[in-house]
């Protein structure tokens, strides 16, 4: 039988700019990508956020930012068309503003 440190063996002949990289390396695989939407669900977007700031009803949504796919549950406050972001706010009473680029998906929720 072979009676060996595993992983501890390789630790003392990897440099400090090898770790930096193997590190970031992992955190690039984490990374996600910002699909495309097509006219058709934009439109059903829209007009799914309007019915929803009419109604005040809540809405789920995921958003692109940093590289990753965030979700947010809230009601839609108003649409800054000059600035062109939403402006929510969640069930704690706290402001967020989300650009209409990063939008993702949208939902009621229900």
């Amino acid at each position: 039988m072979i009676r060996d440190r595993g992983a501890i063996k390789w630790t003392s002949m990897m440099l400090p700019e090898h770790v930096k990289l193997l590190r970031d390396w992992a955190k690039e695989d984490l990374d996600q990508q910002k699909p495309d939407l097509d006219e058709q669900q934009l439109e059903a977007m829209n007009s799914l956020l309007f019915e929803a700031m009419e109604a005040g009803k809540q809405l789920v949504i995921t958003y692109y930012e940093n590289r990753r796919h965030k979700l947010l549950i809230g009601k839609m406050h108003h649409y800054d068309e000059f600035n062109q972001k939403l402006h929510l706010v969640d069930k704690f009473g706290e402001p967020h503003y989300i650009g209409a680029s990063q939008l993702v998906d949208l939902r009621l929720n229900n």
